[in-house]
């Protein structure tokens, strides 16, 4: 039976049984999880990442966006999770699957990059910062054993 709301159930741990309309949210691991909203059992994770899904709490209604996509089950259901509604989307050809799941690759390809870039960026400044202090200390040293006639 397709369901036309969800509740939301914020948790540390996702359980190993689902249950159906309740949607369980870990912000500690960074993922949720339902059962398919069409009835077919499928249980569907959304990690939460700036990448994949982002999720929306507006006082107890929560939003994951993008849409849910089940290409990979039999059910191919589409449909939107707003404010603990269920939306139904329209289906999708394979094409347009196809095309979808290219741009979250290229989306992710370009996150891990720019993320990357900033790790080797903080990197740098810290190596900057390390080879100034030691050439600090070695003038510092240099100083002192003139200084001291060594």
């Amino acid at each position: 039976m397709k369901l036309d709301a969800i509740k939301p159930k914020f948790v540390e741990f996702v359980p190993k049984v689902l249950e159906p309309g309740v949607l369980y949210i870990s912000q500690k691991y960074k993922t949720a999880s339902h059962l398919c909203a069409c009835g077919c059992g499928e249980k569907v994770v959304t990690p939460l990442s700036p990448v994949e899904w982002q999720l929306r709490n507006e006082g107890g209604l929560v939003s994951l966006y993008p849409s849910i996509g089940n290409w990979n089950y039999a059910c191919h259901s589409h449909y939107w999770i707003r404010r603990n509604r269920i939306a139904w989307s329209g289906g999708m050809t394979q094409q347009q699957i196809a095309r979808v799941q290219a741009r979250d690759r290229v989306d992710k390809t370009r996150y891990v990059a720019m993320v990357n870039k900033e790790k080797d960026r903080a990197a740098q400044a810290e190596s900057a910062k390390t080879e100034t202090l030691g050439s600090v200390i070695r003038r510092l040293w240099t100083a002192l054993l003139r200084w001291f006639g060594s």
